[in-house]
């Protein structure tokens, strides 16, 4: 016998004071279901999750919920007014006795009970609301962007527990692999329409790109029956008046079809522009040590980063990730040690905390009122990679509305403030590219097309993610910072630097076994043999059949793409973005290959 629904929704129509956000919408949440929420920035996710809570109430349709079954709710932004401390909110809806969940979830969630709410960071106040969630364990959970403000390894914990719960969830996340890892179901909203796929994410970017195939086959041939009638109607009209209005009002409703049909959203149109040539080393630290109120960050680093890198940043929060980079970069000196920067560099900044961004001013304010974008008596238009641009024109490049040019930039969602930054970032030259936590609150297309731009950028790139398929996809050299001031070197990106350690770890007791062995006695040492090879040399032949390995693997997947005999005519830019991105890749691995043949044998030769 088929259970009862824990949600459903009938015919439900939405309205905010304009264009329809859903229409004749109907769906149900079934006990055990693990469903991801997926669409562009603004296509009413976060709605549609309010509107299942019974937060938003829609124009019409039912919501219904059976008797007995609890819905548990965790927004974006909680609000915590009324609460002296984020355990006293997390507990609210607790018997005393209960509280014990809120202290496991605290201690997974790694946020402190006792903190004052007036305190606490937005971060913090997050991670209160999603303990407060899992520590009511209700039958039903509406969990928007969970994952944001997380670290790799709180988000880890609450993958295992959402895992192992036996409550249904639906799932708003940009974080594919936790999406991957958990998820049984698909809906996706697309134009105010909502589809349901009974598969888990991994399948649904081969649905969605089938559906948007089918939908532009329809839409050509739609429009070659308009052109056909539209010639009929020219030619022959005059001559058949009497008999063939009919076809005529058959032309005229094809065109009214035709017009009524929402185009897709396109992507952003973000680009980023090479600026001068850095040197080739861009970065040379050597034993740098630094601690921050007696807590050690670094013990005797060293790194050099070369030009064309991407160095990913790993660790819990807390850790002194940003703080490493802001060493690396020269904004802070080190307690200990030495950083060289190396010549020509132009750095660009996407911060975490979108400081760069003034709440109180316009869109347009942002743009105009950036001195190194700022057009010398044109307060319209804006200088983009050294050109001038309608400051409007330029914004719907990175897709905001004319309508929004005035706004606040208060009011915008995180991920339109990620991508006004970005138009920021990416107006002006660079060939350093620093990114603390750029894929908070993107949407899975922007994301990927962030990756493409990374992979085809020819600067340098230092990257703090807590991603791991972002880092996987971009990252060619991991630094996992593990606390104490241990921070150690790894080549490629984070599914790598797990496999690294893993290897590591695994070694490490039968290392200990051997040194309780009884000593044997000492052998005459032989005289130490110069390598011919200096520290970074030796980093960097150790990192490179990493590196060409992740190369010819990219190369691989490029090629078979392009083995689509229908790509060019289907998809033409893509086709374009494809081909760019594998002739460079080539030119990478020809460079890599060469760089380690030279260092190998001068380390033999030596």
């Amino acid at each position: 016998m088929a259970q009862a629904p824990l949600l459903q929704l009938t015919d439900i129509a939405l309205t905010f004071g304009g264009d329809p956000v859903f229409a004749d919408l109907s769906l149900n949440i079934q006990p055990g279901d693990r469903v991801a929420l997926v669409g562009r920035n603004g296509s009413g996710k976060s709605t549609l999750l309010k509107v299942m809570a019974g937060l938003v109430e829609a124009d019409s349709g039912a919501r219904a919920v059976p008797s007995g079954v609890t819905v548990g709710y965790m927004e974006q932004d909680p609000d915590l007014s009324g609460f002296e401390t984020l355990g006293d909110f997390a507990a609210a809806e607790l018997a005393p006795s209960e509280m014990y969940r809120v202290e496991r979830a605290g201690e997974g969630l790694k946020f402190d009970p006792a903190r004052l709410v007036a305190a606490a960071s937005g971060g913090e106040r997050r991670r209160a609301a999603l303990a407060r969630l899992m520590a009511e364990d209700p039958a039903l959970m509406l969990l928007d962007e969970p994952t944001n403000h997380l670290d790799i390894e709180a988000i880890g914990w609450l993958e295992d527990e959402l895992r192992a719960t036996r409550a249904a969830f639906v799932l708003i996340s940009h974080d594919r692999r936790f999406l991957t890892e958990l998820t049984r179901a698909t809906l996706w909203i697309d134009r105010g329409q909502v589809r349901r796929l009974e598969k888990g994410f991994s399948g649904f970017e081969d649905w969605r790109d089938k559906i948007w195939a089918d939908e532009d086959i329809a839409r050509h041939k739609l429009d070659r029956k308009i052109k056909a009638e539209a010639r009929w109607a020219v030619e022959g009209i005059s001559a058949r008046r009497t008999r063939n209005m009919g076809r005529v009002r058959a032309l005229r409703d094809l065109r009214a079809e035709r017009a009524s049909q929402i185009r897709r959203q396109g992507a952003a149109a973000m680009a980023l522009a090479d600026g001068p040539k850095s040197g080739k080393k861009v970065i040379d630290a050597t034993g740098i040590s630094h601690a921050f109120d007696d807590k050690p960050i670094l013990r005797n680093f060293s790194l050099t980063v070369q030009r064309g890198d991407r160095v990913a940043f790993v660790g819990p929060n807390g850790v002194g990730k940003t703080t490493l980079i802001r060493i690396l970069t020269g904004e802070i000196v080190p307690d200990a040690g030495q950083v060289k920067l190396g010549t020509n560099l132009v750095p660009a900044v996407f911060d975490q905390s979108r400081a760069q961004l003034d709440p109180d001013m316009s869109l347009w304010e942002s743009l105009t009122g950036d001195k190194e974008m700022r057009v010398s008596g044109k307060a319209d238009q804006v200088l983009v990679r050294g050109q001038p641009k309608h400051v409007v024109g330029y914004l719907k490049e990175f897709l905001f509305d004319e309508r929004q040019a005035r706004a606040p930039v208060r009011s915008l969602s995180g991920g339109e403030k990620a991508r006004l930054l970005l138009a920021k970032i990416m107006a002006r030259e660079s060939n350093l590219l620093v990114l603390d936590e750029p894929t908070n609150d993107l949407d899975v297309e922007t994301l990927d097309l962030l990756q493409d731009i990374l992979g085809d950028y020819d600067g340098t790139v230092l990257l703090i993610s807590h991603d791991r398929d972002f880092l996987d996809r971009v990252a060619s050299t991991t630094i996992a910072m593990e606390g104490g001031g241990k921070a150690t070197v790894y080549a490629g990106g984070w599914s790598d630097y797990r496999a690294q350690r893993g290897k590591r770890d695994a070694a490490a007791p039968s290392q200990a076994s051997a040194a309780k062995k009884p000593a044997e006695p000492a052998k005459p040492r032989a005289k130490a043999q110069p390598s011919g090879l200096s520290f970074t040399e030796k980093h960097r032949l150790e990192a490179l059949p990493e590196i060409i390995a992740t190369l010819e693997r990219e190369i691989g997947k490029l090629e078979a793409l392009l083995a689509d005999p229908e790509l060019f005519t289907r998809e033409p830019v893509k086709f374009t973005k494809a081909t760019e991105a594998l002739s460079t890749r080539q030119s990478s691995l020809m460079a890599a290959e060469d760089e380690w043949l030279t260092l190998a044998e001068k380390a033999e030769n030596a």
